[in-house]
């Protein structure tokens, strides 16, 4: 796939099949996010992937209690890619939002379906959010930039919705 077929093609995928993500798959969707620009090079973003059902399911809780529903935010996703960024830099959060950008782009390019599910900033400066990054043995300053939710999407025949006109402004 090209680049530009990539990007006018990508759209939030919503509803997920059971089927897992290859580990290859994901550790390849993953490289393309640490390979995103990032202020004076400093990658300060970190990436979790997580295909451990019961991480996932608690994940989910957490975001959906922030979030006041008891539905699951991550769509049944098998997989989730978590982007955290080291606070300490000035520009974590346009780093980690480059990262985000360009795993997205690479999942479509890998004919899977994912959405950015936000409120992973606040999943991980609470109590039960930090409790995971210890587990997970992530020590640091960090905050949770957004939740990549990847997999096979269910329809995949749908289509990007049109965009906005007059988004463009050209300073000749």
């Amino acid at each position: 796939m090209e680049v530009m077929e990539a990007i006018l093609t990508r759209h939030s995928t919503r509803s997920f099949t059971d089927k897992p993500v290859p580990k290859e798959t994901l550790e390849e969707i993953a490289s393309a996010g640490t390979y995103a620009a990032s202020g004076r090079n400093r990658q300060p973003v970190l990436i979790v992937a997580v295909t451990n059902p019961e991480l996932i399911a608690e994940l989910s809780r957490i975001n959906a209690e922030i979030m006041g529903t008891e539905g699951d935010p991550f769509y049944g996703a098998p997989a989730v890619l978590v982007v955290l960024a080291d606070k300490s830099v000035p520009t974590y959060l346009y780093d980690g939002s480059l990262v985000m950008g360009n795993m997205m782009l690479a999942a479509t390019d890998l004919n899977l379906g994912n959405c950015w599910i936000h409120r992973a900033k606040e999943t991980f400066e609470r109590e039960d959010g930090q409790a995971i990054l210890d587990k997970l043995g992530i020590k640091g300053d960090y905050e949770g930039i957004g939740n990549l939710v990847v997999g096979y999407p269910a329809s995949p025949n749908a289509e990007c919705k049109p965009r906005k006109d007059g988004r463009v402004i050209f300073a000749e």
